[in-house]
């Protein structure tokens, strides 16, 4: 369920900081951690006064609370006793499902009595997370190769029904159709391809409107969106919140309180959102839905506006266009031209011939209508945008536009009218939180004027002893790596510490060709199963890494941050070396270039702290638990002998220290054969 009803909420009088209802934050706390099956923690309890200080007050805090302080119900106990409308925004699916199906439910349940009102909540996410009925039942159409064609009367009328996996999936989701509540596609298990979904959602410009649709009163988003209206809770995600943020009207529902948890994501979240992009494909594709609608003279000019582009791209090389190009700023100024006229044309023509024409006018508008607003951008040349090539092996060349910062946006949309709380496990790099303030548009801690809002930051701390459960060992004999090639004396280093542990390794790797030529080598060394990252589902990989204390995981980004397994499965966690962004990314190097512009350290502020969060994040996928012990080896000298390993060093868990590498190996062996005699 994504929704509790209950009473109407009740006004309340204004609670004092920290109390609601006569009755104190701690009691309130430990009612909901005693619901939840839980225990206190002192963190918690810092942190659940702070954030109802924060909301009490109208100010903004960044809490850094780390692993198993229990930080969603340091901020959902305050947050629910203030009685105002709160706006939960987070990363993952992960966390959203422990917030909607475990913890907001329980912690309602056991704090209702004790405010004398039930809160309600909702989950809230775009409207391509929920299936379409309109698209599902009328069979909108798609456009291959060859032109328009309904996906599911080709599952109809193939012989002894589907036998392909798409067919497969269209036809299980219009079985799940009929019987979910939600139509969230996060409840669909197992999922689907992002094809098979494709068929049976839309986006929010190629929706009709409840008014205009045959299914508006049975559309899922609409009703999630009814529901939202209600709630006093509502969980949404990194990506609504940036679209909230960026787009003219508002998709969230007006709230006092704003509450971003792993809000080290947030930065590159709405980065993502306000990235436009070209492609060859996406304009082909645009131009086949919009041919049928509109006369034949104005579908020729987007034509050969297409085909110009698309010559254009084929010469493209990747890199930064710090100046557009004059036979680039012509095409691009006639695409923007071309949809131009589309889009005009679209709303003044009708073909009765096609079958369901709003449907397909709307698909088509909303094709239209992106390229028409990223050419423009483009052709506009601010100084606060980057414009690139990228080319991709298998999808060719795209051109791509992004904000060179997104502070400011946020500076002014997040912090602006109500109290934001921002929480994650790793907030504080090198010692302080001014960096990740900085990223988010704020002003040095202290430094608050009329531009910049006031905020505090808080380290609340973990209940582990890091210095005890883990170690940190930089092996400072290796060579540095490279660009290219592969790094023997890396490997060799790896397969020596992957043996004395008895397996039970998460190999973190900076690249996918790193991963994959450290997996091959060790299948070739070492009698122990080694999985490796796109080899199998990720969910299905870290089930069997968590299963078989033998097996070590090897993959990439996704593997830094996503991987909780506590126990005697993950006792050795690997970096292959500090994971800065590539020197030749554009978005990067052009930041880094501002800072340096403005007087600032580039390196430090953009990609030391790019490193330095994936550091953070990954070395505290190590220790899980109160009992977990075990070591996390970085195969990068220059952490421990470059001028910037203390700043990376200090972002990550205090574990005790060590360049030793036969202290490294005695350590791992006595570990293994701890986790040996216990399981025995």
């Amino acid at each position: 369920m994504t929704v509790t009803s209950g009473e109407p909420s009740a006004p309340i009088e204004s609670p004092e900081p920290g109390e609601s209802s006569g009755l104190p934050l701690t009691d309130l706390l430990h009612a909901a951690v005693a619901a939840v099956g839980g225990s206190e923690r002192p963190g918690q309890v810092a942190m659940a006064h702070a954030v109802a200080e924060a909301i009490e007050g109208g100010t903004h805090l960044l809490v850094q609370a780390g692993t198993g302080t229990g930080k969603s119900l340091g901020y959902l106990v305050p947050a629910l006793a203030g009685g105002d409308r709160v706006v939960v925004a987070t990363a993952t699916l992960a966390l959203q499902r422990q917030l909607v199906e475990r913890d907001l439910p329980r912690t309602v349940e056991a704090l209702h009595p004790l405010l004398r009102r039930r809160p309600e909540f909702a989950t809230l996410k775009g409207r391509s997370n929920y299936v379409c009925l309109h698209r599902l039942h009328e069979g909108v159409p798609q456009e291959d190769e060859d032109g328009l064609f309904d996906p599911f009367e080709a599952v109809r009328q193939t012989v002894g029904g589907p036998s392909s996996k798409l067919g497969k999936d269209l036809l299980r989701l219009r079985d799940w159709a009929d019987e979910t509540e939600t139509g969230d596609r996060d409840d669909l298990t197992p999922g689907v391809s992002d094809r098979a979904w494709a068929q049976v959602s839309v986006s929010s410009r190629e929706c009709l409107g409840a008014s205009r649709c045959a299914y508006g009163a049975e559309c899922f988003a609409e009703a999630a969106r009814e529901r939202a209206k209600l709630a006093e809770v509502i969980v949404t995600n990194h990506a609504l919140l940036a679209i909230d943020a960026i787009e003219g009207a508002p998709v969230l529902p007006g709230h006092d309180v704003l509450i971003v948890d792993e809000a080290h994501e947030l930065v590159s979240r709405v980065t993502g959102v306000a990235t436009g992009e070209l492609t060859p494909g996406s304009v082909n594709r645009a131009v086949r839905r919009a041919a049928r609608l509109i006369d034949e003279k104005i579908a020729d000019q987007l034509q050969t506006a297409a085909e110009t582009f698309e010559r254009l791209m084929e010469l493209a090389l990747p890199g930064r266009l710090e100046k557009i190009p004059e036979d680039l700023g012509y095409a691009l100024l006639a695409l923007r031209d071309a949809a131009r006229a589309v889009i005009t044309a679209l709303g003044t023509t009708r073909d009765a011939s096609v079958a369901d024409e709003d449907a397909v006018r709307k698909q088509a508008l909303a094709s239209i209508e992106t390229i028409q607003e990223v050419a423009e951008r483009i052709t506009q040349g601010s100084e606060f945008d980057v414009v690139w090539f990228e080319r991709h092996d298998r999808y060719g060349a795209s051109l791509r536009v992004a904000p060179l910062s997104v502070s400011g946006l946020l500076r002014e949309k997040l912090f602006a009218e109500r109290s934001v709380v921002l929480t994650s496990a790793t907030l504080k790099l090198g010692g302080d939180f001014n960096g990740v303030g900085a990223s988010l548009g704020l002003a040095p801690e202290g430094e608050h004027g009329e531009e910049f809002p006031e905020w505090k930051g808080l380290d609340v701390g973990s209940p582990f002893d890091y210095r005890k459960q883990g170690i940190l060992y930089v092996a400072q004999h290796l060579s540095p790596p490279g660009r290219e090639g592969s790094r023997a004396d890396m490997l060799d280093e790896l397969a020596e510490l992957v043996e004395a542990a008895g397996g039970r390794t998460l190999g973190l790797f900076s690249s996918m060709r790193g991963a994959q030529a450290a997996a091959e080598e060790l299948r070739g060394r070492l009698d122990l199963p080694i999985l490796l990252q796109g080899e199998e589902t990720l969910g299905e990989l870290i089930r069997a890494f968590a299963d078989d204390e033998r097996t070590c995981l090897f993959g990439t980004l996704s593997l830094w941050q996503g991987v909780d397994v506590p126990g005697p499965s993950c006792q050795l966690v690997v970096m292959d070396r500090i994971p800065f962004p590539r020197p030749d990314d554009p978005l990067v190097s052009a930041r880094q270039k501002a800072v340096e512009e403005a007087g600032g350290n580039g390196f430090m502020a953009v990609a030391a702290t790019h490193a330095a969060l994936l550091m953070a994040q990954g070395a505290g996928r190590l220790v899980r638990a109160t009992g977990d012990r075990g070591l996390v080896a970085v195969l990068d000298p220059r952490l421990a002998k470059a001028r910037y390993g203390a700043f990376l060093r200090a972002s990550m868990p205090d574990f005790w220290y060590t360049t030793d590498r036969n202290q490294a190996r005695r350590s791992l062996a006595a570990i293994d054969a701890a986790a040996r005699a216990a399981a025995s």
